[in-house]
């Protein structure tokens, strides 16, 4: 089922509560999207770190992170790996 969603002057849209439902995102949650074949593809930054485990392999020792450095650290992992298994062809 789609939704219909307005983009606004400042060029924001909401994103309907059933959408946000679905993909687990609340206020503050980051995403990231890119467009592929004239559609806009978003892909909610809100996994838990556990799902995510083992993605960048051993960390450096000489490199103390805070848990949001880290987070974030993973999340940009994830999302380089998903774009390197969609193949760059697709996300221009």
């Amino acid at each position: 089922m789609g939704f219909n969603i307005t983009i606004t002057s400042k060029g924001q849209m909401t994103i309907p509560k059933d959408l946000r439902d679905q993909l687990n995102v609340k206020a503050g949650d980051k995403c990231y999207a890119w467009v592929r074949n004239g559609e806009l593809i978003m892909v909610p930054r809100n996994k838990p770190l556990s799902e995510l485990a083992g993605i960048l392999g051993k960390p450096p020792v000489d490199a103390p992170l805070s848990q949001e450095g880290i987070d974030e650290a993973v999340m940009d992992a994830a999302v380089e790996r998903y774009e390197n298994a969609i193949g760059k062809s697709e996300r221009e």
